[in-house]
């Protein structure tokens, strides 16, 4: 079983466990289906926002899909967040990525 299909079984067991969306979009991302790796993202974002990780992954997928402005907002998102959440490091990752931009 590959792990896409491995991620989902698990999923049909817990499909709110934002740590498996988050690493099915992951293994979306290795396998180049930035399509489906951005829908699960965004569809995570969209329950749990506080789950900080995610942003930056998102961003890069849009950026690779040309859609800079839209990568912009969700670091600029992701980087509050973090605040939020007295999370530096995901802040200052979410901050270089942006500035990279």
């Amino acid at each position: 079983m590959d792990k896409i299909a491995q991620i989902k079984s698990f999923l049909e067991g817990s499909p709110a466990d934002s740590f498996l969306r988050h690493a099915l979009a992951l293994e979306y991302v290795k396998v180049n289906d930035d399509a489906a790796a951005r829908q699960t993202f965004e569809q995570l974002l969209t329950d749990d926002p506080g789950y900080v990780g995610s942003y930056f992954h998102l961003g890069k997928v849009l950026e690779r899909l040309g859609e800079r402005d839209a990568a912009a907002a969700v670091y600029e998102r992701g980087m509050d967040v973090a605040q939020q959440q007295r999370d530096m490091h995901a802040y200052n990752e979410l901050q270089a990525a942006y500035e990279d931009l």
